[in-house]
């Protein structure tokens, strides 16, 4: 999977320090689709990238909740936010940060299985 792409991983304790919250409320903001996480070596870990000025990155709720509306369970959608996109030229997680997220969107609303 292409989370080698990823240059920072947060645990749910250092990203409620970036957002200045509880641990409690990051495992929240994950479940309601404000942030993912990956499991790595059996540790849920946010993408640093989607924290952004202290805040998650807007564009990645809707976009999981498309996903979603797509088929895809909740790891296959972080796991879809790492794979290049032809369309794209890059993965939907870099053209997310990159304010592209009505392209990104597209493509994750054709998926639907």
């Amino acid at each position: 999977m292409g989370f080698d792409l990823v240059k920072n991983w947060l645990s749910y304790e250092q990203a409620a320090e970036l957002l200045k919250v509880s641990k409690g409320k990051v495992a929240r903001l994950v479940e309601d689709k404000f942030l993912f996480s990956v499991r790595l070596d059996k540790e849920p870990m946010i993408p640093a990238e989607i924290i952004m000025d202290g805040e998650p990155l807007p564009s990645i709720r809707g976009t999981l909740i498309v996903l979603e509306d797509s088929g895809f369970d909740s790891k296959e959608a972080a796991e879809w936010m790492f794979e290049y996109q032809e369309e794209l030229d890059e993965t939907p997680l870099q053209s997310l940060v990159r304010g592209r997220k009505s392209a990104v969107r597209r493509i994750a609303q054709s998926l639907a299985i």
